[in-house]
């Protein structure tokens, strides 16, 4: 019997077995096809590949700042500031301002992969069976986000100072502030850029995560070696 062909019914089973039923279940597919050791090892690869396609996208050249749905905004309090340049004839200004926060994350992206990698190895047939049997699309992106999220905090935030001071947004931002708080009845700010990069960079990041963890649970054509098609048909 071809996996292709599993019944109904067992993929039904799939979908409600807890940890040790499912694999009772997967042994007792025809010629022992898919083991536990292949299930846990081919949602690692589905994460490897989502980690290595959304990093190299986003640290690429207006990885964020050409793509809508990752490009990053100004906060709120910034709003006003970019207003109020453009009101005085500074838009060059204020443009600029937006695009280099987002080459700082552009800059930074790239020290998400040992931290990813990491958690992905800690992986548990447990985990494995979890995210396999959900009928959310994102299961294995949300794994990773609660494994990750404050070690990507810790060190994105140095990485982002670091990216701000070396494209040069910590000088053209104190450049804006400085005119911003110049003018006239305005009440000063002084925003923590750091912060406020360092949690849409991650953010960004999980999004293209998720992106392609929902191409290869929904797309046979996205899942590109053996062990993916292997794995996913049991979804």
């Amino acid at each position: 019997m071809n996996l292709i062909k599993i019944t109904v019914p067992l993929l039904f089973m799939l979908i409600l077995t807890s940890c040790a039923e499912l694999q009772q279940v997967v042994n007792q597919l025809p010629s022992g096809q898919v083991s536990s050791a292949e299930i846990a090892a081919g949602l690692k690869q589905a994460l490897e590949f989502g980690v290595n396609e959304g990093v190299d996208l986003l640290h690429a050249e207006n990885g964020y700042f050409k793509d809508e749905a990752v490009k990053i905004l100004l906060p709120e309090e910034l709003k006003k500031v970019d207003a109020s340049l453009r009101k005085i004839g500074l838009s060059s200004l204020a443009d600029e301002g937006l695009k280099i926060l987002n080459r700082a994350a552009e800059d930074a992206v790239v020290e998400a992969k040992p931290i990813f990698i990491k958690a992905i190895k800690e992986f548990t047939f447990d985990d494995a069976n979890r995210i396999l049997t959900a009928q959310n699309n994102l299961e294995a992106t949300q794994y990773l986000q609660g494994k990750t999220a404050l070690a990507l905090q810790a060190s994105f935030a140095p990485k982002i100072d670091a990216s701000l001071s070396r494209v040069g947004a910590d000088r053209i931002w104190a450049e804006i502030i400085g005119k911003y708080n110049s003018i006239p009845l305005v009440k000063p700010v002084n925003p923590n850029l750091t912060n406020y990069v360092t949690e849409q960079a991650i953010s960004g990041l999980f999004v293209k995560v998720g992106d392609k963890e929902k191409e290869i649970r929904n797309s046979v054509g996205a899942r590109t070696t053996a062990l993916l098609q292997k794995v996913f048909a049991l979804q």
